[in-house]
């Protein structure tokens, strides 16, 4: 008898380890970490799930007074430094990430979660708009990582976050550009997983559905002017805190890549890989806002 509820005391044991979620546990007290995009949405929600945890903070967005008010409801906000940043500007993006080199030495996970998005068709989308999101949503992640990149070389050790999309997967109506900006994340950093893998670096590509968060209040329209309403799908998406509590499982799992979205939007991609023509003829009709 005594061997038989051995057998299960292991079992249960067992059974434990693989359901437990060991990032509860984890601690980032000793790690500093930068998130752009910071004054809003997932950013805002990563800045508090990272300060429960006991990180060094930098927070960066062009919204000083907002940043500021996601720091003092952080849990401590002692913790937090604040660098105010328009990653469009990618000169300014390499001055600030000197400056923060300079002071904190090390980055250990970078989140580049800053971005715009765009409602409108491409026929009437303005050049100066499609321009406007690559420069933001790509290149400006590009600058970003690449200020700290040669630290993380040296110091052979760290982590790089990239909040994509869905639409980094699959194309959609009434976000050509985005959509493109996105795409175009997924090559760059596939590409520098292959080059730091022996750095001990690890780049994680985050690809989220609709999140409940001003992203459509703030997305682009044709003339490059805000389009100032949420989207229905946008209103009814996954809060900000979920999605942040999804993020940081994946960095502590270390995984490559995670798709954070609803059914509907997982078999999009599924169907976008394997039959890609049925997938055409759904997308065209689907209600994408």
């Amino acid at each position: 008898m005594v061997f038989l509820w051995t057998d299960k005391i292991a079992a249960s044991f067992f059974v434990f380890l693989i359901k437990y979620d060991f990032s509860l546990m984890t601690s980032f007290s000793s790690k500093n970490v930068w998130i752009t995009g910071a004054s809003s949405g997932i950013g805002e929600a990563l800045a508090y799930a990272f300060s429960k945890k006991g990180a060094m903070l930098i927070l960066s967005a062009r919204n000083v007074k907002e940043l500021e008010r996601v720091k003092n409801n952080c849990s401590f906000p002692e913790k937090v430094h604040i660098f105010p940043l328009d990653i469009s500007n990618h000169s300014q993006v390499f001055d600030v990430g000197k400056k923060i080199m300079n002071q904190f030495k090390t980055i250990d996970i970078l989140i580049n979660n800053a971005g715009v998005s765009q409602r409108s068709l491409v026929a009437e989308t303005s050049f100066d708009v499609d321009e406007s999101l690559i420069a933001t949503n790509f290149l400006g992640t590009v600058a970003v990582t690449k200020s700290i990149l040669p630290g993380m070389i040296a110091k052979e050790a760290g982590q790089i976050v990239v909040i994509t999309s869905i639409v980094g997967k699959i194309g959609t109506p009434l976000r050509s550009s985005y959509s493109a900006s996105k795409h175009a994340l997924h090559g760059f950093f596939d590409s520098l997983r292959t080059e730091v893998y022996d750095k001990n670096i690890d780049v994680l590509l985050v690809c989220p559905g609709f999140v409940k968060t001003n992203v459509s209040i703030n997305a682009l329209n044709a003339t490059g002017a805000k389009q100032g309403t949420m989207d229905v799908a946008t209103e009814k998406g996954l809060s900000a805190d979920y999605v942040a509590e999804k993020i940081i499982k994946a960095i502590v799992a270390k995984k490559e890549e995670v798709i954070i979205a609803g059914t509907k939007e997982k078999l999009g991609v599924i169907l976008k890989r394997f039959v890609p023509k049925l997938f055409s003829k759904i997308i065209r009709k689907s209600k994408v806002t």
